[in-house]
């Protein structure tokens, strides 16, 4: 695309060289430059752009995107806002996919994995070629991308949904975290449905209250637009037991859908059964009522369950189809994902990584736990370290041991940090037979399965899916599942 005609977008920018040249790609990051693409500087907190500029000259960008003066032998051209930009050149760049494809955004401290992956198996299998975009991954079909971050920066949003698009999708799933929200990565994207699941602490080290996380949250409703367009309508599905959905039906002007357990709701789930092999309800919708049986477990996959239904049942797929995707979906990796090995005792991997997420998984095992229940925790370094002591707390409230480990130190040291959570425990005055601290996470989960005998449960918390560990200097390979699955294998020796 022409420079000048891509900028023609912007109302406020000046530029130092020509602007009659060809641009192939938009990049944020100069490792990734290729010849011929237009690099845009975004200030960060521990990095600017705006240093980089020369390597991505060098790498062969053909001009800069800048919001301060530099010098880099290419056209610059200067704007008030970088970010800002590169979201309106982003959506143009690429043709403004999302107004040719249904978005559905999903937002909340947990859930938003289980619920984009169940809208994207019932679409899918009501006939509908669905993408799905979240902290897992980046797919259609059965063509993945690795991503970096749960919701991309907007130039990689606007690329994958053109690719998605391109490939016939009609559909695209996709997580939308607070963070994305604050920075406007999803500016642009012309959202079809907005669904919040729930909203508890997290984040905080970013957000510092939880009035600011909020506000973050409900952007996402406030970006569906103000507009009723009779062929493109508008639909915010919220949780009506969560105290924020109040605000947040303040902040959309789209239809509202409520769903939930406790309260009066369009979508509301009762006669909840949970068993170790999964979960009985039955629901009454707008569209009827309708039985389900489950193969995920606990009320928090009920809460993902009515999310999910509520947006299919939008999208006009038949309540009896939609029972049926949900009764053969065995569940999403690294969610409540039990191992078997041939044990005589159950390992659950979960990525629970916030108190009230780690508090429901663990009141969830001991609705079907018949002996005792091990709980490997720890907590992310250079994150929210008001949490640490809440993690550990309600590790030995609910576990009849708590292990308290490294997760993802990172630049802190992870005995400063185990700290902080075992001062939770003292404060509480916590039997020390009741926890115990193992810096090295491999030991900690052989410990927690060496104590393991028949019919206990061992949960192993906070990472889920992920399969590496960020240490202070360098990321190694580190995978929950490979490990457990080792030491229960080595202790069946």
């Amino acid at each position: 695309m022409q420079l000048g005609h891509l900028l023609a977008v912007l109302t406020l920018w000046h530029t130092q060289g020509d602007v009659d040249i060809e641009i192939t790609g938009i990049q944020v990051d100069s490792r990734k430059v290729k010849p011929g693409d237009l690099f845009v500087c975004l200030p960060g907190f521990t990095v600017d752009g705006h240093e980089y500029a020369e390597k991505a000259v060098a790498a062969g960008a053909s001009a800069v995107l800048a919001q301060r003066e530099i010098h880099v032998g290419v056209p610059a051209i200067y704007v008030p806002d970088t970010k800002r930009a590169l979201a309106i050149l982003a959506d143009q760049f690429y043709g403004q996919p999302t107004r040719e494809l249904k978005v559905i955004g999903v937002t909340g401290t947990n859930g938003k994995t289980t619920t984009t992956h169940l809208i994207e198996r019932i679409l899918s299998e009501a006939g509908h070629k669905t993408g799905i975009i979240g902290t897992i991954e980046m797919r259609l079909e059965e063509e993945a991308v690795e991503v970096k971050n749960t919701t991309p920066e907007a130039h990689d949003l606007q690329q994958a949904f053109r690719w998605m698009r391109n490939s016939g999708a009609e559909y695209a799933a996709i997580e939308v975290s607070s963070h994305a929200l604050d920075m406007g990565r999803v500016r642009g994207i012309q959202f079809s449905t907005a669904v919040f699941t729930n909203l508890t602490q997290d984040h905080l080290d970013y957000h510092e209250t939880m009035e600011k996380y909020l506000y973050a949250k409900g952007l996402l409703f406030s970006q569906l637009g103000n507009e009723y367009d009779r062929k493109r309508m508008k639909f915010a599905v919220i949780n009506a037991d969560d105290p924020a959905s109040e605000m947040l039906f303040k902040y959309t002007a789209a239809q509202v859908i409520t769903y939930g357990i406790n309260k009066e709701a369009d979508m509301r789930a009762h006669d909840i059964s949970i068993t170790a092999e999964g979960t009985r309800l039955r629901v009454e919708t707008f569209k009827g009522s309708v039985d389900l049986k489950l193969k995920v477990i606990g009320n928090f996959n009920v809460y993902n369950t009515l999310a999910a239904l509520s947006v299919c049942l939008l999208e006009g797929i038949p309540l009896e189809q939609i029972r049926d995707s949900l009764e053969r979906i065995e569940g999403v990796r690294g969610r409540f994902e039990r191992l078997d090995a041939g044990q005589n005792y159950t390992v659950i991997v979960d990525y629970a990584h916030t108190p009230d997420s780690l508090e429901n998984v663990l009141k969830t095992i001991g609705e079907f736990a018949k002996g005792k229940v091990y709980c490997i925790v720890g907590c992310g370094g250079d994150r929210d370290k008001t949490k640490r002591p809440l993690m550990a707390s309600i590790a030995a409230k609910y576990a009849d041991m708590a292990i308290i480990t490294s997760d993802n130190p990172r630049s802190e040291e992870p005995e400063a940090i185990i700290n902080d959570m075992v001062a939770g425990l003292t404060k509480d005055g916590v039997d020390t037979k009741r926890y115990r601290a193992i810096t090295d996470r491999r030991e900690a989960i052989r410990f927690a399965i060496g104590q393991a005998n028949k019919e206990d449960v061992v949960l192993i918390a906070g990472k889920g899916h992920e399969t590496y560990q960020i240490l202070k200097d360098k990321t190694i390979h580190f995978d929950d599942k490979e490990e457990a699955h080792q030491a229960i294998l080595e202790k069946g020796k």
